[in-house]
């Protein structure tokens, strides 16, 4: 198996300590002299298949900053495991350097000043020239596939309904894809767009609610390299709950354990010697189902944006997670012989913007798709002296000024933002743009809303987010971090159950407790309930910005986590 250190390591430390003190420039040079595109690209071929793998990229079309977690807790078995290692913990479990680019692209640690030395990562035009690389190397070998949430999660995805993001992948050409906000088109929209892809759209466990019908294709069969592949979609299981039922109001999802493995047993009786899983699950949910359905050689994962150096094994079943916001594809090939695996090599390649060569094909095809919304997607809002960035289980800094904004512009006591994974970052010093916003807020049910809850609603609605998150069950684990709190602080034990994972709510403003039976006037947005009124998120956030040249943000200590 090919080492965990496949991406080149640089000798940039001292660039990255510059970077901060004003010679940005200078460091950026000296990484990029560091890393080459046939180190990023090299690697040595193994057996007869080559599955790469994109996953929740999000409708990033363009090079992108993307700060990685700096707190995702496990629970239960899985405390400690991977995924659930960050920071300094990640770097020391996997053996990394501090301030290389592997470092960079797959930790939060220094990520604003890495972020002067290395630059943005992703972009479809650099990821098309991996791909290319790839199939020249193995054409008759490779399957390239999309784990979803490919659709959303831009200004120009918004405006074109996903079309922008479906006319640039036809030009990638995978060979199948599942989804998850691509629900958040609605049924109608959905339907229109995946009949006309060239390719299947695969969802084994999403059924109709009249008849109990397949709605998706749940498998397809490939031959390459002389292998028979099967490749079973598994489209996001909670999406009813995590967004809006009303969207899809005769479609049924689920985990559908039983369903998966019946078409693992189905494909193997069509002559599949390999069986790929095309999941947006969710890792740990990957992770127990691997434990429990037998016959499958692979899962490539996604919903939960992990990016790991290697793959996870449980029994006889490789876990692959690719990351998200298209900075890495994942790269496994499989020595398949007699009908099964006897051995595999994997590499996480890391897409750094500034090394990888954009393909002119895809830059044309790109530039042509943005051209309608350029001038509004580069009108600067403000410019920010903190890193904002989304993820964490508690709270990012996009979100403590999205919360921000909420409170000011709708006059509340209490902001509720959600805990999406999606949303990219931007470093200190650079300028908030139209687009910046709109990769963390771009979404089909965006009002703010403005209402009146009790402290006992609210401290419902944190037990029941902390549940979804921290049930020691993965199957109850349907998604997101913790929603994001603004005006109030709590504490939180996540090794509780639910109904006592929550206390020690507090009104920041007067430092009050919450008063369970007193009403406090809240303001949030995406709900899920249908006719939700008001204006949209990113007209609120920019009304909030509209007065402010630059935006610096205070710590964000409000949330205490207990019990670990």
């Amino acid at each position: 198996m090919i080492s965990r250190r496949e991406f080149l390591m640089a000798a940039v430390a001292t660039g990255a300590l510059t970077a901060g003190s004003g010679f940005g420039n200078w460091a950026r040079l000296a990484a990029q002299q560091a890393l080459s595109q046939d180190d990023i690209l090299g690697f040595r071929p193994l057996g007869n298949v080559t599955l790469v793998h994109l996953t929740d990229i999000h409708a990033q079309l363009m090079p992108i900053w993307f700060r990685e977690p700096s707190t995702n807790l496990g629970v239960g078995e899985v405390k400690g495991l991977p995924p659930h290692v960050t920071g300094d913990d990640f770097l020391k479990l996997y053996n990394l350097k501090p301030g290389s680019p592997e470092a960079y692209a797959l930790t939060s640690t220094d990520f604003d000043a890495l972020s002067r030395a290395y630059g943005r990562m992703g972009g479809v035009d650099r990821i098309a020239t991996v791909l290319k690389s790839i199939r020249a190397e193995r054409e008759a070998n490779t399957l390239f596939l999309d784990g979803g949430d490919t659709w959303q999660g831009s200004y120009t995805s918004l405006k074109t309904g996903g079309e922008d993001m479906i006319k640039v992948m036809n030009a990638l050409a995978p060979d199948a894809m599942t989804g998850h906000w691509e629900f958040t088109y609605g049924a109608d929209r959905v339907k229109e767009l995946v009949d006309a892809l060239p390719y299947p759209f695969l969802g084994g466990n999403v059924r109709d609610t009249e008849w109990d019908e397949a709605v998706f294709e749940a498998y397809r069969l490939y031959e390459r390299g002389g292998v028979r592949i099967a490749v079973i979609g598994q489209a996001f299981p909670y999406t009813p709950v995590a967004n809006p039922r009303w969207m899809i109001p005769t479609w049924s999802f689920g985990i559908r354990e039983e369903d998966v493995q019946a078409n693992v047993d189905a494909a193997r009786e069509e002559g599949a010697d390999v069986v790929v899983l095309l999941s947006h699950n969710g890792f740990d949910v990957d992770r127990k189902l691997a434990s429990r359905v037998t016959g499958i050689d692979v899962i490539l994962t996604g919903h939960t944006h992990d990016a790991l150096p290697e793959p996870v094994l449980v029994g006889k079943t490789l876990l692959v997670a690719s990351g998200s916001n298209g900075k890495f594809l994942s790269r496994l090939d499989l020595d398949v012989r007699d009908g099964e695996v006897k051995d595999y090599r994997y590499k996480l390649i890391p897409i750094f913007s500034d090394v990888i060569a954009p393909d002119a094909e895809i830059s044309a095809l790109v530039e042509k798709v943005r051209a309608p919304y350029a001038d509004e997607l580069a009108r600067e809002l403000a410019t920010t002296d903190t890193l904002l960035y989304r993820r964490g289980n508690f709270n990012g800094t996009f979100d403590d000024l999205i919360c921000e904004a909420l409170l000011e512009q709708r006059e509340a006591e209490i902001a509720l933002s959600p805990g999406f994974r999606w949303g990219t970052s931007v470093p200190s010093g650079e300028a908030i743009r139209v687009e910046d916003l709109h990769n963390a807020v771009s979404m089909t049910y965006p009002a703010v809303y403005r209402n009146e809850m009790t402290g006992a609603t609210l401290k419902d609605i944190l037990e029941d987010v902390a549940d979804n998150l921290f049930n020691a069950d993965p199957y109850y684990q349907q998604g997101g971090d913790m929603v994001r709190v603004g005006g109030m602080g709590y504490a939180i034990d996540p090794t509780r159950e639910i109904g006592s994972r929550i206390s020690d709510m507090t009104l920041l403003a007067d430092g009050t407790p919450i008063d369970a039976s007193r009403s406090y006037v809240v303001a949030g947005w995406a709900s899920v309930n249908e006719g939700t009124e008001g204006p949209a998120i990113w007209d609120v956030v920019e009304a909030h910005l509209k007065d402010r040249s630059t935006v610096t943000l205070e710590p964000n200590r409000s949330v205490k986590v207990t019990g670990i």
